[in-house]
């Protein structure tokens, strides 16, 4: 399993975010989250937001640091991705 962490580019409430996956699974996804003190409500179907500022402290702590692109290829190819169509 890898954690994968983005650039954090996403500004929302005067700060920029960052997202977080799992290569693999879900439930490794959310074990890692919760290890790291990232809430619940931070779980946006396939991926959490982050704020800028934890993505340090993520890879720190074992999640790998790669471009939104990579990291939207590697959720597509895990089968977890969910796709915009699908959110509604």
């Amino acid at each position: 399993m890898t954690i994968l962490v983005d650039d954090p580019v996403w500004p929302a409430h005067g700060r920029l975010w960052a997202h977080l996956v799992s290569d693999e699974n879900l439930a490794e996804l959310h074990a890692f989250a919760a290890a790291q003190g990232i809430p619940p409500r931070a779980f946006d179907r396939d991926h959490y937001d982050v704020p800028g500022d934890a993505v340090p402290r993520l890879t720190a702590a074992g999640a790998q640091h790669v471009g939104g692109k990579e990291l939207t290829r590697r959720l597509i190819a895990s089968g977890l991705r969910v796709r915009a169509r699908d959110r509604r």
